[in-house]
């Protein structure tokens, strides 16, 4: 249900961002019924078993605004219970916890910072990936685990046309599932394949080309450090471990801001990256694209439209090893996102969330290298806002994953639900 709890967020962001500037404190409370027919995403092949069940989301958010300073914090509870207890599940409950902050500041006139951090303990997909960044694994996962993404920029206008920022990201996963199994057959755990921590500095050069127009040239560094510290793949060659899988890139790119008017926005970077996998026995490496593009349009009165693509590698829960030693490294995505919230009648508001995701694997073998993933999202929510403080929501979520590769399998997940939200 976390995606469908996204979609209603979503459809609630204008106004809670509208809240901030006349109260400094915000507070809301859900409770929805949900009917889930396939809640691990298993494979269509597998004895799969739905599930009805209830889910409690209260949140609260804090503001602050001084003359040169905003910063908020908020935190939000997903509590979701099932009906059936399922195989490899421990309780009828799942649990999330989201923690986010934000503060920006203009130190003088021209300098900006910016400082950002967003907690998870969860086990959707969509929840424990950072931001936009691909998906490493489709399939919802036990326990509690940890996703930590921080930010940090600063930014200036050295002269009127000329100016920088200079930033540093740092994503950090801990997943609950730790150590291998060999009997009857290995299989390397989620700690072993995804427990990792990202640094990512970077450094921009901006040009105010005209009054709508910003321009950039920039460099980013990127450091994966697998943490896992287990076997993740066994082969005639030999043992494959976590951080074996550890890379360092970097990334040449141009880009350009554009305002095409006060309500559309849009950006644009574009580039090339060298991944050097500094641990793996083959000293593999190579060269690779990157890109992202993101269109901002607010066409009425809280409505609007965001669309996004992205194109990077990103971590993938598959490492599978052929006879040679050759390992699934990571897989190379293409993202493209998008999200409309429209008013419908004044009481009436309907959202649309979508996504799609193509990973390509590098490495494994033949039954792997090369070979994709294709992954399909797609969210539908009406919401009536009966009075100023409450409102009822009915939705509907879809996922769809088409694999190719033997290690997984092709699946769909049904999502509907009704709820009632209290909001002040």
């Amino acid at each position: 249900m976390t995606l469908s709890a996204t979609v209603a967020q979503a459809g609630s962001a204008a106004g809670i961002a509208s809240m901030q500037t006349s109260k400094p404190f915000s507070i809301a409370a859900t409770l929805r019924g949900f009917y889930d027919d396939n809640p691990n995403g298993l494979p269509k092949e597998a004895d799969i078993e739905g599930s009805f069940g209830f889910e409690i989301n209260p949140s609260i958010r804090l503001s602050a605004a001084m003359d040169t300073t905003l910063a908020t914090i908020g935190y939000a509870y997903s509590g979701r219970y099932y009906e059936e207890n399922f195989s490899g599940q421990t309780d009828s409950w799942r649990h999330t916890h989201i923690i986010d902050a934000a503060l920006q500041h203009a130190i003088a006139e021209r300098y900006q910072v910016y400082i950002m951090d967003s907690f998870v303990i969860g086990q959707e997909p969509d929840v424990l990936r950072a931001g936009t960044d691909g998906y490493t694994t489709y399939q919802s996962i036990s326990g509690d685990n940890v996703r930590n993404y921080g930010s940090l920029s600063v930014s200036g206008q050295l002269t009127r046309q000329l100016g920088f920022e200079i930033g540093y990201d740092n994503t950090y996963w801990d997943f609950e599932d730790e150590g291998e199994q060999f009997f009857p057959n290995f299989q390397a755990s989620h700690s072993g394949l995804l427990d990792r921590m990202e640094h990512s500095p970077h450094v921009d050069v901006t040009f105010q080309m005209t009054s709508q127009t910003v321009g950039r040239l920039g460099y980013r560094y990127r450091l994966v450090d697998y943490t896992g510290d287990e076997i993740i793949g066994i082969s005639a060659a030999g043992l494959v471990v976590s951080e074996d899988r550890n890379s360092r890139s970097h990334y040449g790119y141009a880009g350009l801001d554009h305002s095409f008017r006060r309500d559309l926005t849009g950006s644009i970077r574009a580039g090339a990256r060298f991944n050097d996998y500094y641990n793996d026995p083959s000293n593999a490496s190579d060269w690779g694209p990157y890109a992202m593009l993101n269109l901002n349009y607010t066409y009425a009165q809280e409505s609007y439209v965001n669309v996004g693509f992205s194109y990077d590698f990103n971590a993938t829960d598959v490492a599978s090893v052929d006879s040679t030693g050759d390992f699934v490294r990571d897989v190379e995505s293409a993202v493209l996102y998008g999200t409309l919230q429209h008013r419908i009648v004044p009481k009436l508001y309907g959202s649309l969330r979508g996504t799609f995701q193509s990973s390509t694997y590098r490495g494994g073998g033949s039954n792997y290298d090369g070979n994709s993933d294709n992954y399909y999202q797609f969210g539908v929510d009406v919401q009536y806002r009966m009075t100023e403080h409450f409102s009822t929501h009915v939705g509907y979520n879809f996922d769809h994953l088409d694999s190719g590769v033997p290690e997984r399998g092709d699946y769909d997940r049904n999502r509907v639900y009704i709820g009632l939200t209290a909001s002040y």
